[in-house]
Parts: structure tokens; C-alpha cells; sequence
């Protein structure tokens, strides 16, 4: 059974710096592609950042380009996104999903508020 599990989430204020984590299990993430998706507050799901199976290739949105990071550890089978210079616009739940952009399965997210 495919399962994700992120965690990691909080409050912080603008400028600061988050690392979210997505233990996978009931697959390798080595044979899958894997995004970061997020949904803001009465907004629709919004890819955030994709690691391609093939060639440690990525792509992140241009709100993100820069800021986001999206890191793969195939050998603890974990994704994680380090989020740096958080605003107040990236507050939205973050989810983990199998598959690139959407996904096609996804976690229960966690929550990210950025306020001062």
C-alpha cells in the first residue's frame, strides 16, 4: 500500500526557513518521479516542485525557483523540500505525491503558515 507522510510544517515569520520531510513507503521512491504540491487557503492544488526518477533531474515553479529546494533520499526512501525565505504567500498546506507535478497519490500534508 502506498503511503506518505509528511511532517515539518509550522509557523515561522517572513524570511525564515523550513525543511519539509515525506517518508514514502509501500514503494521506492527511486522508480518514481516526486513532487511537492501545496493549496492555499480557497485556492486549488499548485505543483510546487518535481525530482524526475531519471537523472536527478528537477523543476520547481517560478514562485519557488530560487527559494525551494527539492531533495530526494532514495536510501532512506524520503523526499524533502527546504523551503528558505518563506513569505507571506506560502502559506498554504503542503503535500507529497507520487508522480511528477499533481501526483496521482498524495499525503495529508502539512500545514505552513508564514506571519509576522
Amino acid at each position: 500500500q502506498v503511503q506518505l507522510v509528511e511532517s515539518g510544517g509550522g509557523l515561522v515569520q517572513p524570511g525564515e526557513s523550513l525543511r519539509l520531510s515525506c517518508v514514502a513507503s509501500g514503494f521506492s521512491i527511486s522508480e518514481s518521479d516526486m513532487s511537492w504540491v501545496r493549496q492555499a487557503p480557497g485556492k486549488d492544488l499548485t505543483w510546487v516542485s518535481v525530482a524526475f526518477r531519471d537523472g536527478g533531474i528537477t523543476t520547481t515553479q517560478r514562485f519557488a525557483e530560487g527559494r525551494f529546494t527539492i531533495i530526494r533520499d532514495n536510501a532512506d526512501n524520503t523526499v524533502y523540500l527546504q523551503m528558505n525565505a518563506l513569505k507571506p504567500e506560502d502559506t498554504a498546506v503542503y503535500y507529497c505525491a507520487k508522480g511528477a507535478y499533481l501526483g496521482v497519490v498524495r499525503g495529508q500534508g502539512t500545514q505552513v503558515t508564514v506571519s509576522s
